[in-house]
This record gives C-alpha cells, structure tokens and sequence, in this order.
C-alpha cells in the first residue's frame, strides 16, 4: 500500500460505495487540518485521493467526503462568495 503524499496516512483499499456513489473512505487514523484563520471548528484530512471535511467540535460526527474537482469547485466557489449568508 502507498502513503499518500505528506499526510502520513497509508492509502487502503476501498471497495463499498457510500450513498453519493464515492468508496467510503476510512478516515482512521487520518491527520485532520485546520485554519488558525477565520471562525468556526471546520477539519479537512486528505486520505486516498479524496478529502473529507467535518465539524471539529463533534470529532465523532458525519464527514463530507470529496473528490479533487469537487473541492476545487467548493473552494473557487467560497471564494467568490457563492455560500455567504448574508
């Protein structure tokens, strides 16, 4: 099995899909980033190719999970203020 590059993290076999259609990724064990920048408790880990996101204040809760272009998309798009609330 290969580490993915610069997280630590050995890739591992993925073979079930989850709902959206995506392998379930095991994010065990994976090295979660976050900003010192900015508000709120949002994780990113990168494991297999795909990168997961969740709330860092429930450890324990749902991860979103996305391939490269899809973050792409959701990080372009946050930067143009496409999900600003107000």
């Amino acid at each position: 099995m290969a580490a993915n590059s610069g997280t630590g993290v050995e890739a591992t076999e993925v073979s079930e899909l989850a709902a959206s259609g995506k392998p379930k990724v095991d994010f065990t064990g994976a090295t979660w980033l976050f900003s010192s920048q900015g508000v709120g408790d949002v994780q990113i880990a990168f494991v297999d190719g795909y990168i997961g996101m969740r709330d860092g204040r429930q450890e324990d809760g749902p991860i979103l999970v996305f391939t490269p272009g899809e973050w792409r998309a959701f990080v372009l798009g946050a930067r143009d203020g496409e999900f600003d609330l107000s």
